[in-house]
């Protein structure tokens, strides 16, 4: 059975827009299954397209030059028809090439996918200025996982399931927070099958980008690099520390760490701060982008199941649907520490106004707020504060900030 993915109807709503749908996120993750999708969307309404692919040797002298490409199109094509590029990354000045293209103004709707890559994730985005539309691709998220393990059956009501069904929800997430969204390990039956699954893509990111696209020099550092990371559950990075770790100096591991985020493997929280004396103000915080991949990484993959090793995989997990909520806004996710040693898990900075939100993997019973949070509120007085948590749902007032405990399935 297919995955049903969130924002194909996104996807499907551009079709008819005629800047370029750029389909960007790691590999594996269902770029290639979401264009099919569109492919199959477009021959049910009787519409024309070609799909063509730069891991596939034979479309490869296509993009040899603009020329041979729009020779191919104009071939096949009538105005008006569909153009899909796959791993796009793989052609050289991809921006530049594509950007010359658009500006033809051809009549073809393009569509265009890559995974991460620093082509893909610089000279692309700065090529095609307003000439594009992004589409971040992420693994499967939780209410699509659950979606696809109970087949579809609460798909328009699935709100009411997670309120009902709150002990089968929560295997759910502890399955999810084990083996993560990548499509492919959640379509694979057995423990060792997923582990396979997820060594191959470990080793697709580090080989096919880091290696032939991005031409790093130590691939052994940089896995450790990712090791160590994982390792650390949500502690602030010591650069000096992991360099010393892995054997690199500060400016080839700054670099590695931005190389991690270009591939979709990390993500950086950097710290709120206010008061440089008191507060935080440098060293950021390392989560992952797919929890299976992150447990995989420290041989952990499918064997959590006590709530501590779960604790920090949860922090994580909202972290990502934070991400996804405040993609369309100009806000940014931080963290807050003190050098006293308060801590807050995230800070939704929204300019004017900042929302602090605390993760906890306990089934609360009654509401309680810790000294770290009575302490940020204090503080920063916003007008709300989330306390994110397996179980309770409620609202007091504190002062006068509304503090809203959410359990996590809510957010």
């Amino acid at each position: 059975m297919l995955i049903k993915r969130e924002i194909f109807q996104e996807l499907k709503e551009h079709l008819t827009q005629k800047e370029i749908s750029l389909l960007v996120g790691p590999r594996q993750v269902g770029k290639t299954t979401l264009m099919r999708e569109l492919v199959a969307h477009l021959e049910s309404i009787g519409k024309k397209y070609i799909f063509l692919s730069l891991d596939n040797e034979a479309d490869e002298k296509y993009f040899t030059s603009q020329t041979e490409l729009i020779e191919k199109i104009k071939i096949h094509l009538a105005p008006g028809s569909f153009v899909f590029i796959d791993e796009i990354q793989r052609k050289k000045d991809a921006g530049i090439f594509l950007k010359g293209i658009y500006d033809l103004d051809l009549p073809y709707k393009f569509i265009v996918s890559g995974s991460g890559s620093l082509e893909l994730k610089e000279k692309i985005h700065e090529s095609l200025a307003g000439r594009k539309r992004i589409f971040e691709i992420n693994p499967v998220n939780f209410k699509e996982f659950v979606n696809f393990k109970t087949d579809y059956r609460h798909e328009d009501r699935i709100g009411s399931y997670f309120e009902i069904e709150k002990d089968r929800t929560k295997t759910f997430l502890k399955e999810y927070l084990n083996f993560g969204g990548y499509p492919r390990v959640i379509l694979a039956s057995h423990v060792l099958e997923k582990n396979k699954i997820m060594g191959e893509i470990f080793r697709s990111c580090v080989e096919k980008d880091l290696l032939s696209l991005l031409e790093i020099d130590r691939p052994k550092a940089f896995s450790l690099m990712i090791k160590i990371i994982a390792s650390q559950s949500g502690q602030i990075l010591n650069y000096s520390k992991l360099g010393q770790q892995i054997g690199l100096t500060f400016a080839p591991l700054k670099k590695y760490l931005w190389y991690a985020q270009k591939i979709f493997l990390l993500k950086i929280v950097r710290p709120y701060f206010t008061n440089k004396q008191k507060e935080i103000t440098r060293s950021p915080v390392a989560y992952f982008h797919d929890l299976g991949l992150r447990n995989f990484s420290i041989e952990l993959m499918g064997v959590l199941s006590d709530p501590q090793s779960f604790s920090f995989v949860f922090q994580n997990f909202v972290l990502n649907i934070l991400r996804e909520k405040e993609k369309n806004s100009a806000a940014t996710i931080n963290f807050w520490r003190t050098i006293a040693g308060a801590e807050v898990d995230f800070v939704i900075n929204r300019g004017r106004e900042v929302l602090p939100v605390e993760v906890k993997y306990i089934d609360l019973k009654s509401p309680v707020l810790g000294k770290s949070l009575l302490s940020f509120i204090g503080k920063y007085e916003p007008n709300e504060a989330w306390v994110v948590n397996l179980s309770l749902e409620t609202e007091i007032k504190h002062k006068t900030t509304a503090v809203k405990f959410i359990p996590y399935w809510k957010v």
